[in-house]
């Protein structure tokens, strides 16, 4: 008997920002998913904006992956063409940083680029199938450059190739992603100056011809220059994916301009729209308002974990930061804070508290007072709903409290059901999403932890015997507040983190 694959037996629904509203997602290929997502601008140190953008993709290429889809997750490198202002003037963005550090443009490109990956590999984050770069991908971005042209939506201006909006907006439907009308954009638009290479304001560049100081150039045939930044995502997708493909992913700031010049030059191209569902992550604010290095409202990951930050009180593991993230939907805005940070600690060691005590649990012959597989269906339910983390995770904590009930002998759980729910935790937490457990990845911190903790105890009892209630009540509370709960009985004194 043929076992199928668990999407069959799941009803998975994505927000497509392209229709506005969830659709059940269908495969192009069945059992295979092409999934692609705009990286990062090599040039600076991955902010936590980015983070919650490739962290919120990581829990779709997980899921998919946990449903048994076979799926190519392709995200690119971007490390030339992307210009200051995201515009189709001004300097590179990694030439400029390259000349203010009076290196090579590649050695800033190697050194941003291994941040970034250092990074995200503490949020346990999943490398992606494959990671083109826009330099390693020159040549075909000629070759679509001449296609558009021979399909009458581009042209050369002055050694510089400018896609023609006006021109492909007779026949297609420029703005569609980004609901913007092109009449609008025209009248909203000042006059070009008199320098201008462009026919229309609204036209952006498929390749620019570089001015004398400019450090990254190749030749092609209309000028010694280098690619248009939107471009660059077009060639990359399309190489690797196909003309057309399932997923195209990326944060809220890139659905216009980038993601809608992205679905003008496919169709231009090749005639057809290159991606079937949009996905936009949402931004990250920080104390309520939008995080900005001139104003100082900002924070690092390396502070997060490491400390240096006037506006958090503590550390945090990444896994804590990670499970904060997630408890917001990808869509939603997430406000960033160390109050919102420390509840989310004690959230996340609550739930390994539960994970970790489900080896000492023992079966009951009885009936289960907990219907396991409805919760298991839920916990699917939430992910099938557009990626919901937020439910899932509290569909989880439902699981942590029967299980803290279990516990202390209010319930009981049969075997097959403990083994059921022991698996679905895993499922759902480690595959899912994504979750590091501390005590395993940081033994030894946990080690001097509990040997600190302990220590604690002792002096405690030691306060208690002397009749110092005032030292012994002092240090329990001290704990509680940092979260240790200490728990008194008949063997002793034990703690747990809440």
């Amino acid at each position: 008997m043929a076992i199928h694959p668990l999407y069959k037996n799941q009803e998975l629904k994505i927000y497509n920002s392209l229709s506005g509203q969830k659709e059940t997602f269908q495969s192009i290929t069945e059992g295979y998913v092409g999934m692609y997502v705009c990286g990062p601008t090599v040039y600076s140190n991955v902010h936590l904006g980015n983070c919650r953008t490739f962290i919120s993709f990581d829990l779709v290429f997980r899921y998919l992956k946990h449903l048994e889809y076979k799926v190519r997750y392709v995200r690119n490198i971007t490390d030339a063409g992307h210009l200051e202002s995201d515009a189709d003037v001004g300097e590179d963005k990694v030439a400029k940083k390259a000349r203010l550090e009076q290196l090579e443009p590649m050695e800033i490109v190697q050194r941003y680029t291994l941040d970034f990956h250092n990074i995200l590999a503490k949020f346990n984050t999943v490398p992606p199938s494959i990671e083109p770069t826009a330099t390693g991908h020159i040549v075909e971005q000629i070759e679509i450059i001449k296609t558009i042209i021979d399909n009458g939506y581009a042209y050369v201006s002055n050694g510089s190739v400018y896609f023609d909006v006006v021109k492909f907006n007779e026949t297609n439907d420029y703005g569609k992603l980004s609901g913007r009308n092109l009449e609008d954009m025209i009248a909203n638009t000042r006059e070009l100056t008199a320098q201008s290479d462009k026919k229309n304001p609204q036209d952006f560049a498929l390749w620019k011809k570089a001015e004398p100081e400019h450090i990254m150039r190749w030749p092609s045939p209309w000028s010694d220059g280098f690619p248009g930044w939107h471009l660059e995502c077009t060639v990359m997708s399309s190489k690797y994916l196909g003309e057309q493909f399932d997923i195209h992913g990326g944060g809220m700031d890139l659905k216009f301009p980038h993601h809608e010049c992205e679905i003008a030059q496919g169709e231009a191209a090749c005639g057809k729209s290159p991606v079937n569902y949009w996905m936009h992550a949402n931004m990250l604010t920080l104390n309520g308002k939008k995080m900005s290095k001139s104003t100082g409202n900002i924070i690092s990951p390396a502070e997060i974990f490491a400390g240096g930050s006037p506006l958090l009180k503590k550390t945090f593991p990444p896994a804590v930061a990670r499970f904060f993230m997630l408890q917001a939907h990808y869509r939603s805005i997430l406000d960033f804070s160390n109050d919102a940070l420390e509840a989310s600690e004690k959230g996340f060691y609550k739930l390994f508290d539960a994970i970790h005590s489900l080896k000492g649990i023992t079966p009951a012959k009885a009936t289960s007072t907990f219907d396991v597989s409805e919760w298991r269906q839920e916990c699917y339910n939430a992910m099938n709903d557009d990626f919901n983390s937020p439910i899932l995770i509290a569909k989880l904590f439902e699981a942590v409290k029967f299980i803290n009930t279990v516990k202390e002998q209010k319930a009981t759980i049969s075997a097959a059901d403990l083994a059921l729910l022991t698996k679905t935790l895993h499922d759902f937490v480690f595959d899912v999403l994504g979750l590091a457990d501390i005590n395993e990845t940081s033994s030894d911190t946990s080690d001097k932890l509990s040997g600190a903790v302990e220590l604690l105890i002792q002096l405690r009892a030691e306060a208690r015997a002397n009749k110092d209630f005032a030292t012994s009540d002092k240090i329990r509370d001290e704990l509680q507040a940092i979260g240790i709960q200490l728990k008194d009985g008949r063997e002793g004194t034990t703690f747990s983190l809440n």
